[in-house]
């Protein structure tokens, strides 16, 4: 930033000031995967340098509109924002800012008042009074969040402040508060008490936000965002993604296949144009002594390449099956052929399923194990017997022109993994790649067969959404 020094409204020393608050605040976006360039981290301190530092809110969104490339990064942005430039709220005398540490009795005092620090906070959601909502958050947690049996505390933790809080059963006393002070005229009950759940999940979210300032006052603000801050949603671990981040990623097939149908049209016309004959180059080099002016392109034969997908849809890789497939079911324009087939210990051909408009992406995974037969005597992953059928009932699906793609963790539940039966496969097949969910560290344990798989065929660790566009993107054929 330019223009002289800037106060450091927090109070703090030069070196925890806001130049070096803006630093940390764009390494740990870094961390989470944001594009943000040199240029951007100047445009940001030169828009602090604009607004001040009176108004966080107004801080906030000129941060936001240097720094971010959509609205997705938001909510990441946010979090990360609050440990680097949190609110200074007063509750009992003794503010806070962004730096030093509140003492044992701060902002609430007895911890013990549970009974009547819940009536407070219903009286400020029923008034929806945030500042007053910020202040309760900073008491519930300085009051019923810490934990350690040190003299101060070793911690402080959400967790704990909302399970002895419980403010989601403050929705009735909220709803009678607003209804004896006459708010609200125009909603029906059922708006009312959504708009009352939103106000008690923003209180929530405000108490987790303090208990993530505290701890990083106290193991430093770097370590908590990289570790405490959920990422976005495509840098999620499919295995790990809970219900409300795979709803969020099926919201983003249809922007990520047109991204890479895009990647796909760009390489196809770069194959069109043909590779190099280096022979008839260099012969057609001696009419200028030697030297290849004209280049001669050996010409791509037509043809559009056939793709088939395998799918593990069983357990904890169903939800990464589900989104791949739906991506390369919206490329399916780009391939003379897409057919897909599941299997948990029996396979099926699923192709009909993906069609456009068939189903709902998100009840894809309900209908795939509704109408199709993947089980036998058992309904535990199968590797071994799903490819063993597979081989035996779909061998018209592979040929020359088809590119395999296996998607699934490998593990075999102790079953026979049978890897002639893969190794069919990639002798028939133009090119197999198997993505796996899982770490490589945890190939080869348990019951996994990963590693005797990877000796056959291509296979390459896909964690997470981000991962999976990239392989996509390189490995699709052209």
């Amino acid at each position: 930033m330019t223009g002289g020094p800037v106060p450091d409204p927090t109070g703090g020393a030069p070196a925890d000031g806001p130049v070096a608050r803006l630093a940390g605040l764009v390494g740990a976006l870094r961390a989470h995967g944001f594009g943000i360039g040199t240029g951007e981290t100047v445009d940001a301190g030169l828009a602090l340098e604009a607004v001040g530092f009176a108004d966080r809110g107004l801080m906030r969104e000129a941060l936001a509109a240097t720094l971010l490339h959509g609205e997705r990064q938001r909510p990441v942005f946010d979090r990360v924002f609050d440990l680097y430039f949190p609110a200074t709220v007063t509750g009992d005398g003794t503010g806070r800012g962004g730096t030093g540490r509140q003492g044992d009795g701060d902002a609430g005092g007895d911890g013990g008042d549970l009974a009547g620090l819940r009536a407070r906070i219903a009286e400020a959601l029923a008034a929806g009074d945030t500042a007053l909502l910020d202040r309760l958050a900073a008491e519930a947690v300085a009051g019923f969040g810490g934990y350690g049996a040190g003299p101060g505390t070793d911690g402080w933790s959400s967790h704990q402040t909302l399970s002895r809080l419980r403010p989601e059963t403050l929705l009735a006393r909220v709803r009678t508060a607003r209804t004896a002070a006459g708010q609200d005229p125009a909603f029906t009950d059922r708006l009312l008490d959504d708009e009352i759940r939103r106000a008690i999940e923003g209180f929530r979210e405000r108490v987790r936000t303090e208990a993530r300032r505290r701890v990083a006052e106290l193991r430093g603000r770097e370590e908590v965002a990289r570790r405490a801050v959920a990422g976005t949603p495509d840098r999620v671990d499919f295995l790990l993604a809970g219900r409300e981040q795979l709803d969020e990623l099926r919201r983003t097939v249809r922007p990520l296949a047109r991204k890479l149908a895009t990647r796909l049209a760009a390489r196809r016309r770069r194959a069109a144009r043909g590779e190099i004959d280096l022979r008839r180059t260099l012969r057609g080099s001696l009419s200028t002594g030697g030297v290849p002016v004209r280049p001669v392109l050996r010409r791509r034969r037509p043809g559009r390449p056939e793709l088939v997908l395998l799918c593990d849809v069983s357990g904890s890789v169903a939800g990464f099956a589900q989104f791949t497939m739906a991506l390369v079911q919206a490329l399916r324009d780009g391939f003379g052929r897409v057919r897909v087939f599941a299997f948990v210990n029996r396979v099926d051909e699923v192709t009909d399923l993906l069609a456009p408009g068939a189903v709902d992406p998100a009840g894809l995974g309900e209908r795939i194990l509704a109408e199709a037969r993947l089980t036998g005597w058992h309904g535990q992953s199968d590797y071994g017997a799903a490819l063993d059928e597979f081989v035996e009932r779909y061998a018209d699906a592979l040929g020359p022109r088809t590119v395999v793609f296996v998607l699934g963790d490998a593990r075999t539940n102790r079953a026979d993994p049978r890897p002639e039966s893969l190794r069919l496969i990639a002798d028939r097949a133009r090119r197999v790649h198997w993505l796996n969910p899982e770490q490589p560290a945890l190939w080869g344990t348990g019951d996994s067969v990963a590693p005797l798989y990877a000796e056959l065929v291509d296979m390459r660790p896909c964690r997470n959404a981000r991962q999976l566009g990239e392989l996509i993107g390189r490995l699709l054929p052209v």
